[in-house]
């Protein structure tokens, strides 16, 4: 099977977990997106469901869709969300997420998620988070200067993420984004410490948070939990 065979599997997987009448949150980046497609599917078929969604472009491929949305003003839980990662560690199934750029809205969304369930390929395991990948910060334009040499005393390497054009990327929430490599991490304690960075509105460590992992694999699809 392809890859995007693989995350195919492992979102229809989680898809099959909506039931109606829930308030789902709809993830960001291209297996999410697959997984939006198959709730759409099944929206068109007759479920009943109300999205959340996690950034400008899942809100507008829902609405394609037909999934009807909402907003956190209007609902104070989400029964499930569907999510993909970046990296997920084995044994805790912490994350690294944000590549996508949506780290911030998938963060709020996922931290008044009752269930949060991931879809990745066996290729996103890891038995350490960011020993290959970088951790993604969100940072406030104003003074990211000053925020970026923080992180560099918590032994960060940050690069300045850029769009297609070489410009600064910028997020939905306005903000930049540095891609941080760090040599050695311990993902739990690296997360209370940038936690009090001022200038870092969000980081891409998600501890905690995902209560099952939908793996797909060559040999199909295995449901790993904490």
């Amino acid at each position: 099977m392809s890859q995007d065979q693989l995350k195919s599997a492992a979102a229809e997987s989680a898809a099959a977990l909506v039931k109606d009448g829930m308030i789902v949150g709809l993830g960001s980046g291209s297996t999410a997106a697959l997984a939006v497609n198959a709730i759409g599917k099944r929206v068109r078929e007759g479920l009943r469901i109300t999205g959340i969604p996690t950034s400008e472009d899942t809100a507008a491929q829902a609405r394609a869709l037909g999934i009807p949305l909402t907003d956190l003003g209007a609902v104070s839980k989400i029964d499930l969300t569907i999510d993909g990662a970046d990296e997920v560690e084995l044994g805790t199934l912490n994350l690294i997420k944000g590549h996508g750029g949506a780290l911030l809205r998938e963060k709020i969304v996922a931290n008044v998620t009752q269930r949060m369930v991931v879809v990745v390929d066996d290729s996103k395991l890891v038995q350490h988070l960011a020993a290959k990948f970088p951790v993604p910060m969100e940072v406030v334009q104003f003074g990211w200067q000053a925020t970026a040499r923080q992180l560099e005393a918590l032994g960060a390497n940050p690069a300045m993420r850029q769009n297609a054009e070489g410009k600064p990327f910028i997020s939905d929430g306005g903000h930049y984004i540095l891609d941080c490599a760090f040599a050695d991490v311990h993902a739990e304690s690296l997360a209370r410490e940038l936690d009090h960075i001022v200038g870092l509105v969000e980081h891409g460590l998600f501890i905690g948070f995902a209560k099952e992992v939908h793996v797909a694999a060559a040999s199909g699809v295995r449901i790993m939990t904490v």
